[in-house]
């Protein structure tokens, strides 16, 4: 394994240099890149297909780790999206002259050096290093042994597209594979100045408790949608199976579906389009009790389906017999990321969106839309599930800081 510490000191060198970049030169070399992602889409999704050779197909990961040419498409979409938005750097927050004349004004910066720790999502090397950048920040990722082929031939195309640019490829390092090399960047407060996890529990959990570096936790999706008693029948037949199975193994699918006692009669119509996606239930009691005889794919839930990010499709069911009732039971197991109400009852919905504490909380619509480029943010580097400095989806905006500058004349301090 090559030095860690010196790759990490190459990248904090190079980072100076962002700062001399204007806004033009780093839309021109996302532009170049986009451009460049279907040029190159051979070698990458045959990298990809060396990864998923190595994992079984039926892995709730596989599917975030496959790359397909719409995949790549999308992404590039993505990163000319990015190079489109205002620059965050240089924006003034605030402006005041002091008694003293010093003119004192609050600018955005860049927070310096990211480390971005991932699991198996090749796409999220293009997120980072696009958010990154366009934010004027270099970054170190780590992503996951699965995905190491895919991972390395993407950096291949965006070192060739800064080297043709004349920037130092420094600014965006993949670390190597193995986990040894967690521990290095973790350790490196010197040199990484914020580390963002990106991946399930384990990881996130193991990253805070093991960093010196600064950390801002994404969260793992445990994810609810409130059906209330007043909530239209088909609305919430298609909020579910989108929720459900749009994408079921990312993030902000949903995994617990709560439900009104007395919008039971209903449930069987609201969750029949699932069994044509062959989506298992672990159903509650009186749920349990509905849906017996007209939902072959079902089980009795226990504890521990409550509380579960799924990943797949499977989804669990809990009955409750108000709102007081539905947002203890959010608030028991959820992991603040995404939660959603269905319902025509206005003062349920501002009730609810008052008192769930989340990154997004929506109404009448899927969590899938928790996402940074359906946020019009061009991308997201993860969704903040914490509260200090960033939460919900982190594009270019979340990516920075800001220093004071104070500018005088001459002035001394009596």
């Amino acid at each position: 394994m090559t030095n860690i510490r010196e790759s990490l000191a190459k990248t904090k060198q190079a980072s100076r240099a962002l700062a001399s970049l204007d806004a033009e030169k780093i839309d021109a070399v996302l532009n170049a890149l986009a451009d460049a992602i279907p040029e190159n889409s051979d070698s990458i999704l045959d990298a990809n297909k060396s990864d998923l050779s190595r994992m079984d197909d039926s892995d709730p990961k596989y599917d975030r780790l496959k790359l397909t040419e719409e995949r790549l498409k999308i992404v590039a979409e993505d990163i000319r999206s990015v190079a489109s938005l205002p620059s965050p750097l240089g924006v003034v927050l605030e402006e005041h002259i002091l008694p003293n004349e010093l003119k004192l004004s609050k600018v955005k910066v860049p927070l310096g050096v990211i480390g971005l720790i991932y699991e198996a999502r090749p796409n999220v090397t293009f997120d980072a290093f696009s958010l990154c950048f366009k934010a004027g920040n270099a970054c170190v990722l780590k992503g996951g042994s699965d995905a190491k082929d895919s991972n390395q031939a993407i950096i291949d195309v965006i070192h060739n597209v800064l080297e043709a640019h004349d920037i130092d490829p420094n600014i965006v390092h993949l670390l190597p594979p193995e986990r040894e090399a967690v521990s290095d960047l973790l350790n490196a407060n010197d040199l990484v100045d914020v580390i963002i996890p990106r991946g399930g529990r384990k990881l996130i959990d193991f990253v805070r408790e093991n960093a010196r570096v600064p950390v801002i936790e994404t969260g793992a999706g445990i994810v609810h949608t409130y059906v209330d008693k007043s909530a239209d029948t088909i609305k919430a037949k298609n909020i579910v199976l989108n929720a459900k199975t749009q994408r079921p193994s990312v993030c902000n699918a949903l995994d617990t579906l709560v439900i009104h006692k007395d919008k039971l009669s209903d449930l069987p119509e609201i969750v029949t389009p699932l069994a044509d996606k062959n989506v298992g239930i672990f159903a509650d009691e009186e749920s349990f009790e509905v849906l017996n005889g007209k939902y072959n794919n079902l089980q009795r839930a226990t504890e521990e389906h409550f509380g579960t990010e799924f990943l797949s499709l499977n989804m669990s069911i809990k009955t409750v017999s108000s709102l007081d009732e539905a947002i203890d039971h959010i608030d028991k197991f959820s992991s603040h990321h995404s939660e959603a109400v269905i319902s025509e009852d206005e003062e349920v919905v501002e009730e609810f969106l008052k008192r769930i504490d989340a990154a997004s909380v929506l109404a009448n619509t899927s969590t899938r839309f928790t996402d940074g480029s359906q946020f019009g943010l061009g991308a997201e580097i993860g969704i903040s599930t914490q509260k200090l400095h960033a939460r919900g989806p982190m594009g270019i905006s979340e990516l920075t800081s800001y220093k004071w500058v104070v500018v005088g004349d001459g002035q001394i301090r009596e």
